[in-house]
């Protein structure tokens, strides 16, 4: 209440002028009946004061001017009541003169400090309410998301708060062509920040107010906002910068955990589509092969949508010489190719037709080199009419790299796998000759020598029987290297192994083993030949193996083959502890096994007996 009284006695607009003669003569009014009450209790001499209340209240709401009349009015009013004569105006017939001169002197220093005060107070009432409008404002520009959205809302305020029609802020210049506007420059250290509109018909102190004392406040509130927008806009910018480093620093390591997985390289190539494509924002991605027959074969393809059947992977298309991998091909680096107006196409029949999807509309390919040879490249699509940024193709070499990281060490893997396949192949041939060599060459004449023997000593006569008992012994000595040429065969490559399969040489085995055997074979007929032999070596080194170290009481065997792979376990209950790296027969085991694509492994825990299993593809020969 009190706050709207006192907005309502320093509103800048004046009540009307008749309004305050009629409260002037009200005033004067009371204040002479007032007098005539006072006098019995002071002289008349010292009665005047009482008009200057009624001076000053019509000074402070009506001005200088009316609030002078009221103090002559209250001056003749007082002469002619109370200043002796009586009911006349004896200003001019006398020295009484003094006290009304006094009088008006008084009453005029008191109107013009009435309307001294009122200006004061509606200036300070101004300024206070320049402030409060100048904290909203800067609250709204500074809190604000987006500046420009904020500017209306803020207009607004600033017309409400000083009292105009309307009021607008742009940013930047602003060309008005209406004559009923005018237009305030918004500037900092001569930057040009918006432009203030304002109605062009204000009075000169509304203008020289807007000029002087809002424009200069709102310049610094703008220049405030405009930095922290900016210092904002940076901050998202590096906030989302960061962010995009991670999911692709996160992308690039999965992709690399693949790698060194050494898992197979169509895992990886799709991996790297996929990640690629979220990456880099694509609607397609994929992964092409360079063939020698002038053809690309689709190693991999990834897609954001669902949009249309996906080309099949394996499948070939022709190289076209006007294309983005004819490009690629041409100059070995990175490629961006763009659909033109009226090709129906797309880009050389790369962009929509190749891919299925009409709306796409630009490319850009990486190649993917591997060990200083082209192999093949990385296709991303895009949909949108936007130019790509600049660096989408460092992004996707980074995957670039990872794949051809990948085929390298596919090919390292398959090179090292022929070659252990050689080594073992070579080995068992080896092995094999050596056999034969011995079962067809010595013991067919070792045989032959023991014949003769025999029948030389058949031939000796009775009389010579020292000679007969040299023979023999000769005949059994060359009886006992024949066995033990022939279990030296046997060791070198069964020939059972040959002639009758695993089951029977295995059998053979466990019936040799000095320690018994539980032996359980599951066979369906005969197993690619690599595959029996490192069965049946698996076996014989592990029996050899319990026999000489483990102390064991039992070995179990079991060998299942019904599926796609050959599956040996073979567990004793021996003294355990065995270590499979401290130098024994089983890591030219291991050698044999992993050159055939199989696994194999060892548990021996100490006092628990050995546990030795493997698994060997059948398709491996």
């Amino acid at each position: 209440m009190r706050a709207r009284v006192l907005s309502s006695l320093l509103r800048v607009t004046r009540p009307p002028f008749l309004a305050g003669v009629i409260v002037a003569v009200a005033c004067v009014t009371a204040e002479t009946f007032l007098t005539f009450l006072l006098e019995r209790m002071a002289p008349p001499n010292a009665l005047d004061v009482v008009y200057l209340p009624g001076v000053l209240v019509v000074s402070y709401l009506w001005g200088l001017p009316l609030g002078v009349l009221t103090a002559l009015a209250s001056g003749f009013v007082y002469d002619f009541y109370l200043i002796l004569p009586r009911y006349e105006v004896t200003v001019f017939s006398s020295w009484s003169w003094m006290p009304l001169l006094i009088f008006l002197v008084v009453g005029l220093l008191v109107s013009a400090a009435a309307a001294l005060m009122r200006a004061l107070l509606i200036e300070a009432e101004e300024r206070r309410g320049e402030a409060d409008l100048e904290a909203a404002t800067a609250r709204l520009l500074l809190r604000a998301e987006h500046l420009r959205a904020a500017l209306p809302v803020v207009a607004r305020r600033l017309a409400q708060g000083l009292g105009l029609p309307f009021l607008a802020v742009e940013l930047g210049a602003a060309g008005v062509e209406d004559p009923g506007k005018v237009t305030l420059p918004l500037s900092d250290d001569d930057v040009r920040l918006g432009t203030l509109v304002a109605p062009a018909d204000l009075p000169a102190a509304t203008m020289r107010r807007l000029r002087e004392r809002v424009v200069p406040s709102l310049e610094a509130v703008l220049a405030a906002a405009c930095d922290r927008e900016a210092i904002g806009n940076a901050l998202a910018a590096s906030r989302d910068e960061l962010a995009r480093v991670a999911d692709e620093q996160a992308a690039l390591r999965r992709v690399a955990t693949l790698v060194a997985r050494g898992v197979r390289p169509a895992e990886i190539f799709g991996a790297v589509a996929r990640e690629m494509g979220l990456i880099v924002n694509a609607d397609h991605t994929a992964v092409e092969r360079y063939e020698p027959d002038r053809t690309v074969a689709l190693m991999s393809f990834w897609s954001a949508s669902d949009g249309g059947p996906a080309p099949p992977v394996g499948s070939h298309r022709p190289l076209r010489e006007d294309g983005l991998s004819a490009l690629v091909v041409r100059t070995g680096q990175p490629a961006r190719m763009a659909a033109t107006e009226g090709t129906a196409e797309g880009a050389a029949g790369e962009l929509d037709t190749w891919v299925g999807d009409e709306k796409v509309v630009s490319a850009i390919a990486s190649p993917i080199v591997v060990e200083a040879r082209l192999w093949g490249v990385v296709i991303a699509f895009f949909r949108g009419l936007e130019p790509q940024p600049e660096d989408v193709e460092e992004r996707i070499r980074d995957f670039t790299e990872l794949v051809a990281t990948a085929i390298s060490n596919a090919q390292a893997r398959d090179e090292l796998a022929a070659s252990r396949a050689r080594v073992v192949a070579a080995s068992d041939e080896t092995r094999h000759r050596i056999e034969r060599d011995l079962h067809d060459g010595a013991q067919q004449r070792l045989v032959s020598l023991g014949l003769q023997l025999r029948m030389a000593e058949s031939a000796v006569p009775p009389e010579l029987p020292k000679l007969k008992e040299q023979l023999s012994h000769m005949a059994e000595g060359l009886t006992l290297v024949l066995e033990d040429l022939r279990e030296l065969s046997r060791g070198i490559h069964p020939a059972i192994l040959s002639k009758g399969g695993l089951a029977p040489a295995l059998k053979m085995l466990a019936r040799r083993s000095p320690v018994p055997v539980d032996l359980r074979v599951r066979v369906d007929g005969r197993l690619p030949e690599r595959v029996e032999v490192a069965v049946y070596y698996l076996v014989s080194e592990s029996l050899t193996n319990v026999a000489k170290h483990a102390h064991a009481s039992l070995v179990c065997v079991d060998v299942d083959a019904v599926g796609d792979a050959a599956r040996v376990a073979i567990r004793d209950d021996g003294k355990g502890g065995a270590d499979p790296r401290g130098g024994s027969g089983l890591i030219g085991l291991l050698d044999r096994v992993q050159a055939l694509g199989g696994t194999i492994e060892v548990t021996s825990p100490a006092g628990r007996g050995t546990t030795l299993t493997a698994v060997i593809p059948v398709g491996g020969g």
